[in-house]
C-alpha cells in the first residue's frame, strides 16, 4: 500500500466519491446516484442543479492564503458534487471580490452559474452598484441579477431590464428575508414579471409554504431558498442527536443532509444555497441533491419529526 500523501484536491476528490458511494439509495443505479437533481426554470425550461452556494459571511475575507484555502476546496467540491449555483451580493463585504479571484484562479467560470444583488435606492447608484458586481465577480455576464429586500425596487427594474436586452443579465429576480414581507413580495410579483424569487425556508421557518411557494409555483416563478439551516441554529437544536433510524431510508447519512432534502424537495424549490467554508461540508451538501429525493409522505414524517424535537 503507498505511504505517499495525498494532495487536498485528490483528497477532496476521494472524499466526494465516498460521499456519493455511502448515500446510494435502494432501487437506483450506480450513474443515477452520481447525478445531482434538477429543477426547471420556468421561464426558460433550462435545468438547474438542486444543491448550490451561499457566499454571505463565508467569502468575506482578506487576501491571506490561509483564509482563503478552504474556500477553495468549496468551490471545487461544489462543482465536482455537481453543483453550480453561486449567490452573492455587494453588500457581503468582500465576498464578490473573493469568488472573483478563486474563480478565475480555479479555471471554473464556465462551469458556475453567478447570482447576485443590487442593494441601494436610486436608479443611478444602483446601475453603478451593478457595473462593481460584474468587476468584481470579474465576468461580462450574470445569470441572475435581484433586486434585495425589494429596496427602491420600481427604481431599478428599468436597468435590470436594458441589461437582460442586451444580453448581459439572463434573469431578474426579487429577494426578501422576512417573512412579514411575502404579501408585498407577492403583490409585486403579479404587477411585475420576474424570472426569481429568493426567500428563507427551512424545517424551522416554514412560512414561505402558507401561500408564498405555490404562487410561484401557480405563476412560473423560479425559487432559490436561503437559510436551509436557519442560521446554524437548527443545528445547535440536534448537537448531541442522531438522526432517526429511517433517515437513511430518504437518503440522509448527516443532520445537514436531513435538513436540506426536505427543502429541495418541495415541488416549487428551484434551488437551495447554504453557505459553507469547509469542503467536507460542501461534499455533504451536494450528496443532498442525489435522487430520488423525499415524497410527500417522507416530507410529513420530516416535518412531524423535527416538530417533536
Amino acid at each position: 500500500m503507498s505511504t505517499e500523501p495525498i494532495n487536498r484536491r485528490t483528497a477532496v476528490k476521494l472524499m466526494a466519491a465516498a460521499t456519493a458511494a455511502a448515500l446510494v439509495p435502494s432501487g437506483i443505479t450506480a450513474a443515477e446516484a452520481q447525478m445531482m437533481t434538477t429543477r426547471k426554470v420556468p421561464s426558460s425550461g433550462e435545468e438547474i442543479p438542486v444543491i448550490g452556494m451561499g457566499s454571505s459571511d463565508t467569502f468575506d475575507v482578506g487576501d491571506d492564503p490561509a483564509s482563503r484555502d478552504g474556500l477553495r476546496g468549496v468551490l471545487r467540491s461544489l462543482v465536482e458534487g455537481g453543483g453550480r449555483v453561486i449567490d452573492t451580493s455587494p453588500m457581503y463585504g468582500r465576498a464578490e471580490t473573493v469568488l472573483g479571484d478563486l474563480v478565475e484562479e480555479l479555471g471554473l467560470g464556465s462551469k458556475l452559474w453567478y447570482a447576485t444583488k443590487v442593494w441601494t435606492r436610486g436608479r443611478e447608484a444602483g446601475a453603478k452598484q451593478i457595473d462593481e458586481s460584474f468587476a468584481r465577480l470579474r465576468t461580462q455576464k450574470l445569470d441572475l441579477l435581484q433586486i434585495h429586500n425589494l429596496l427602491d425596487w420600481r427604481e431599478h427594474v428599468p436597468t435590470l431590464r436594458a441589461l437582460q436586452a442586451a444580453g448581459r443579465v439572463r434573469y431578474s429576480g426579487l429577494t426578501h428575508y422576512r417573512a412579514d414581507a411575502h404579501a408585498e413580495l407577492e403583490r409585486v410579483l403579479r404587477e411585475e414579471k420576474f424570472d426569481w424569487l429568493q426567500v428563507n425556508y427551512s424545517l424551522a421557518e416554514r412560512e414561505a409554504e402558507a401561500r408564498l411557494l405555490a404562487f410561484c409555483r401557480d405563476r412560473g416563478i423560479a425559487v432559490m431558498v436561503n437559510r436551509p439551516f436557519a442560521d446554524g441554529a437548527m443545528f445547535a437544536k440536534v448537537r448531541s442527536r442522531p438522526l432517526p433510524g429511517w433517515a437513511e431510508e430518504i437518503g440522509c447519512r448527516s443532520w445537514g443532509q436531513f435538513f436540506l432534502r426536505f427543502v429541495v424537495s418541495h415541488p416549487a424549490v428551484t434551488c437551495v444555497i447554504p453557505a459553507t467554508s469547509k469542503p467536507q461540508h460542501m461534499i455533504d451538501n451536494a450528496a443532498a441533491g442525489l435522487a430520488p429525493l423525499p415524497d410527500e409522505p417522507q416530507r410529513r414524517r420530516m416535518a412531524e419529526y423535527w416538530a417533536q424535537l
